[in-house]
């Protein structure tokens, strides 16, 4: 049985290739634009799987660029009627659909107090790509199932992509155009073999930092609306911490450690849960001591949780269906969420 779920995961690299060669002329002016009039602050604005890509985006920002980006709750101008102004502000709102007002509203109202609003958005004709200045659509194509999966990877691209246009960084851009080949790569990097240790699973970690952290939310929050498991996404750091005192003998954990400043903590806090007894299944470049999934490695390091969660895609899918769950059709969810 082919789920409408791995259908799109498998078109994500076709997606990536197609979402590549267009707007070239949209992220020049809007580089342009901040290069020449910096804003002071970026706020973000997204719900589920959209505010994992832009908890990405905020993060190649400030590691690249240095400036300060800040998630917005939207309640702040949809319940108590905030204002922001005073200040040159850019505004990136993430969303597959465009459609909910809690994203549409506020950014409207940005917009009308000054701020440079940009909609990375799917349906380039949504209410929240009319609200917007600046539309960076993903053209990933219709996605049918409820879970989102190439409109993810489409917007984890889009910040890279926003972030190489404004740094002004020919290798990191270079590095995207490379990535359709290795998001293929990734597809065919099987995690499968996973499914039996999760299967029986009621909760588990996702664990990673750095870059790498974006992709570890989105892969807690799918667990939970495909496979009905209760997953929580923390740093390396953070689990330390709290959440170290729910680990007993034969806790599942996925630590996903793409290369870059973090993976030796990583490897280390993987060998210290097994210590633990935890059951863990690290997900790791190819030859990384204990790797049992193996991560393919991106032209650029931070690129490499993109390659990471196509090829978790696959694996998640096949364990809703071993757990009896539809992966097109979560219980209680909808694709297009609507909320203030």
């Amino acid at each position: 049985m082919t789920s409408l779920m791995l259908t799109e995961a498998h078109e994500a690299p076709q997606a990536v290739a197609r979402f590549l060669s267009a707007d070239a002329a949209v992220y020049g002016a809007l580089a342009q634009r901040w290069q020449a009039a910096p804003p002071q602050g970026l706020l973000t604005l997204a719900r589920g799987s959209s505010d994992h890509a832009a908890h990405y985006l905020a993060y190649l920002t400030m590691a690249r660029l240095g400036r300060l980006v800040t998630s917005l709750p939207m309640s702040l101008l949809t319940l108590h009627g905030a204002r922001f102004g005073g200040q040159h502000l850019g505004a990136v709102a993430f969303s597959q659909s465009g459609q909910s007002p809690d994203l549409v509203e506020p950014l409207g109202q940005l917009r009308t107090g000054g701020a440079d609003t940009v909609a990375v958005v799917n349906d380039a004709a949504s209410p929240l790509a009319q609200a917007a200045q600046w539309v960076l659509p993903l053209h990933a194509g219709p996605e049918r199932s409820v879970a989102a999966t190439k409109s993810f990877i489409a917007q984890l691209v889009a910040g890279a992509r926003l972030v190489a246009a404004w740094s002004g960084d020919a290798a990191l851009g270079q590095a995207l155009q490379l990535l359709p080949a290795v998001l293929e790569r990734a597809l065919a990097q099987s995690w499968l073999h996973a499914v039996e240790v999760l299967q029986p699973a009621d909760s588990l970690f996702v664990i990673s930092r750095g870059a790498g952290m974006a992709v570890a939310q989105e892969v807690a929050l799918k667990f939970k609306e495909t496979c009905g498991i209760h997953a929580e996404a923390f740093s390396s750091a953070e689990v330390q911490h709290g959440p170290m005192a729910l680990v007993t003998a034969g806790f599942p954990m996925l630590i996903m450690a793409p290369r870059g400043p973090a993976m030796p903590g990583l490897l280390t806090l993987a060998d210290a849960m097994r210590q633990r007894g935890a059951r863990v299944l690290l997900a790791a470049p190819a030859g990384t001591a204990g790797a049992e999934l193996h991560l393919i490695e991106a032209a650029d390091e931070q690129l490499d949780p993109v390659s990471a969660v196509q090829s978790f895609y696959p694996l998640v899918e096949a364990l809703a269906r071993a757990r009896g769950h539809d992966p097109d059709q979560p219980r209680h969810l909808a694709k297009v969420t609507r909320t203030r």
